[in-house]
């Protein structure tokens, strides 16, 4: 592909001749591979090319996060608000078929990573739009910097969407109150954005959230606690609306009983690991960081979410079987509005998804900064302004524009396949040598077939929101 630009209109020279190296040479020769940009939070920087050096240092600071840090903030960033979703997928599937697609999507996942971790270890670049542009030049980082910045645009307005609409009774319930002016949740998502969110958003590096993160993980343990408890105090035959399918047989429950939903199901869990994105700045922050020490990094936080996700729809589903809504919690409603522990989950569930909105807005930050201002260094106004910027739009979008699930839906279907499968393959592909790995090879062949699952997923799940709108259909759910 001949030189790669460093960000100034010249050739990166040194840099070059290193990231052009093979992994055996670079490790015979670990050279540090000097800033691009001066950009600490958001601009390019580079990875270490040797797989056992003990400090590296990526741009001019040294990676100071620790490990235990590391994946709460990507455990964070991957559970989003479809675990409350969960329950209802694994309605559709059967408990069987719902734990083996679970299975194969975090082994997917698991997968991808290694992809964008190899890739970057190769080339000696942290930034996934910048991984891109190595591969395909200006086209490849313009597609992923879009495709980043639609899917987290498209995560955080629905988490807004959640303090818009739960945030409210919570409050009329705990309070007693009505009608007055803080139970309007337009007025609820500017107090939280602005008093919460904003000063996290702010923050100069990821690896500070790293205590923010784990309290919300902490939140969503709560979550799961509560709906065990409920599902042994409740039981469906108590619930006088459950239906006979309630107490089906066992057929029913292991296989499921909605066999056309059961395909929306493949397209929730595959975005319910979306986290992409946020892997190479928190490998960059990560303390002594290897290629190896962040793929433990994301197995774990993968393992931990696989279990949170599995466990949720497990103990909804057992409660409610058949009769499970969409959204977990409006189930809990329709027995009592009132209940004091479900209410407490409700607000533990608000505080997990605020505190994941800084995590997300972190890399549409970045996306927006290396297409807008490739060259510059790091700057505080502009770095506060972009925040701004970003979480104003948003806000508006959640308040002026309440009927957009429809344009959420599309975003979702293309970016987070793009995100998940089809980018890091291809990236993988263009990057790695052909000197050593053909493309016969088996790891290259491999990406290949891991890109046209992307496809696959992609066409499946335009698919089957063509059929939603065709015939006003309300029961898929929602992705990240």
């Amino acid at each position: 592909m001949g030189a790669v630009p460093n960000g100034k209109g010249h050739d990166v020279g040194e840099n070059a001749s290193v990231a052009e190296k093979t992994p055996a040479e670079a490790a015979d020769h670990p050279h540090r591979l000097e800033p691009a940009e001066g950009n600490l939070a958001e601009s390019q920087g580079f990875l270490p090319n040797a797989e056992d050096m003990k400090t590296t240092q990526f741009t001019d600071f040294e990676g100071k996060t620790s490990f235990g840090m590391s994946v709460f903030n990507l455990g964070n960033a991957i559970m989003g608000s479809g675990i409350l979703g969960l329950a209802y997928a694994m309605a559709n599937t059967g408990i069987v078929l719902f734990l083996f697609l679970l299975t194969a999507v975090a082994g997917l996942s698991s997968y991808s990573i290694h992809l964008l971790l190899k890739s970057s270890g190769i080339v000696g670049i942290r930034a996934y739009e910048q991984l891109g542009f190595r591969a395909f030049g200006i086209p490849g980082k313009m597609a992923a910097a879009v495709a980043i910045t639609l899917q987290n645009i498209g995560a955080m307005s629905s988490y807004l969407y959640i303090v818009k609409y739960e945030f409210p009774l919570v409050i009329q319930a705990f309070l007693k109150v009505d009608n007055e002016w803080y139970l309007n949740g337009n007025y609820l998502v500017i107090i939280v954005s602005v008093s919460v969110i904003l000063p996290l958003a702010l923050m100069k590096q990821l690896g500070y959230l790293g205590y923010t993160s784990g309290f919300s993980l902490s939140c969503m343990v709560f979550f799961l606690i509560a709906v065990r408890s409920r599902e042994s105090l409740i039981g469906c035959k108590t619930v006088t609306w459950c239906s006979a399918s309630c107490t089906g047989s066992v057929v029913s429950v292991v296989t499921g009983s909605r066999v056309f939903q059961t395909a929306y199901t493949i397209p929730i869990l595959a975005f319910a690991f979306v986290c992409h994105p946020e892997v190479l700045p928190i490998y960059t922050e990560l303390r002594n960081p290897s290629k190896r020490r962040m793929q433990h990094v994301s197995n774990i936080s993968i393992a931990v979410m696989y279990i949170m996700y599995f466990l949720a729809a497990l103990f909804g589903y057992l409660t409610f079987y058949g009769n499970v809504e969409a959204e977990l919690l409006h189930t809990y409603s329709r027995i009592d509005p009132y209940d004091k522990l479900i209410l407490c989950v409700r607000l533990a569930v608000l505080t997990a998804v605020t505190l994941t909105v800084p995590i997300v807005l972190f890399p549409v930050r970045r996306a927006i900064q290396q297409m807008l201002f490739p060259n510059k260094t790091f700057n505080w106004p502009r770095h506060i302004c972009i925040a701004v910027v970003l979480l104003t739009l948003i806000n508006l979008l959640v308040i002026f524009a309440p009927n957009i699930l429809g344009i959420f839906g599309i975003i979702g279907a293309t970016s987070a396949p793009c995100l998940i499968f089809i980018f890091p393959a291809i990236f993988y592909i263009r990057i790695v040598p052909k000197e050593d790995e053909p493309m016969r090879s088996v790891p290259k062949v491999l990406a290949a077939c891991f890109a046209g699952l992307g496809f696959l997923f992609m066409i499946m799940s335009l698919s089957f929101i063509i059929i939603d709108w065709t015939t006003g259909s309300k029961n898929s759910g929602s992705g990240h």
